[in-house]
C-alpha cells in the first residue's frame, strides 16, 4: 500500500467533512462540531491549529489529523484524527499517527505527544497503546443527548534514543 502525507489544502475540506458517518464518529473526530460537519466549521478549527495533515492513497485523501496544542520542547497534542470509511482497518490510522508523532518530535522537539480518546472509540483505544501511548488521566464528559462519557488521555514520552524515527 503506497501512502503519502502532506499539508491539508482547501479542496480537501469537503472530503474530510464527509468522513464521519454518525454522531458518534463526529464526536470522536471533532467533539465541538455539529453533524454533519459543515466545511466552514472544520476550516475555522484548522486555522486555530497547527500542522493539519492529510494522508493520500492512490491520490485520494483518506485520513486527517492536526495538533490542537503544540509547544516547542513541551507537549504536542494530536487531534481531529479520522480515517475515511472506505480506508479503515488498513493501517492508515497508524501511518498518520506515526507521522504526527515524528513531526512533534522533529519540528517541535516535543518532550511528549498526547492524544485523547473517548471510551467507546474502540479503534482509537486499540491503536494508541500499540504505538506506545499510555493512559494517564480520565475526564468525564457529556456527549450528545446527555450521554455520560469518559475521555481517556494518553501520552507518549520522547524516546531516549535520538535516532528513533517514526
Amino acid at each position: 500500500m503506497s501512502l503519502n502525507h502532506r499539508p491539508v489544502n482547501t479542496a480537501d475540506i469537503p472530503v474530510i467533512c464527509a468522513f464521519p458517518q454518525s454522531e458518534d464518529e463526529s464526536l470522536f473526530f471533532f467533539p465541538k462540531a455539529t453533524f454533519p460537519l459543515p466545511p466552514a466549521q472544520l476550516q475555522e478549527a484548522i486555522a486555530q491549529r497547527a500542522d493539519a495533515t492529510v494522508v493520500e492513497r492512490r491520490g485520494e485523501v483518506v485520513a486527517f489529523a492536526n495538533f490542537y496544542r503544540w509547544e516547542a520542547g513541551g507537549s504536542c497534542a494530536i487531534g481531529n484524527v479520522i480515517v475515511a470509511p472506505t480506508a479503515r482497518g488498513c493501517g492508515i490510522g497508524r501511518y498518520l499517527v506515526e507521522k504526527m508523532i515524528g513531526l512533534a518530535f522533529a519540528k517541535y522537539q516535543a518532550a511528549e505527544v498526547t492524544v485523547s480518546c473517548f471510551n467507546h472509540n474502540t479503534a482509537g483505544l486499540l491503536l494508541y497503546p500499540k504505538l506506545g501511548f499510555q493512559p494517564y488521566a480520565l475526564e468525564e464528559r457529556q456527549g450528545k443527548h446527555g450521554k455520560r462519557l469518559a475521555l481517556v488521555h494518553m501520552r507518549l514520552p520522547r524516546p531516549a534514543a535520538s535516532n528513533v524515527t517514526f
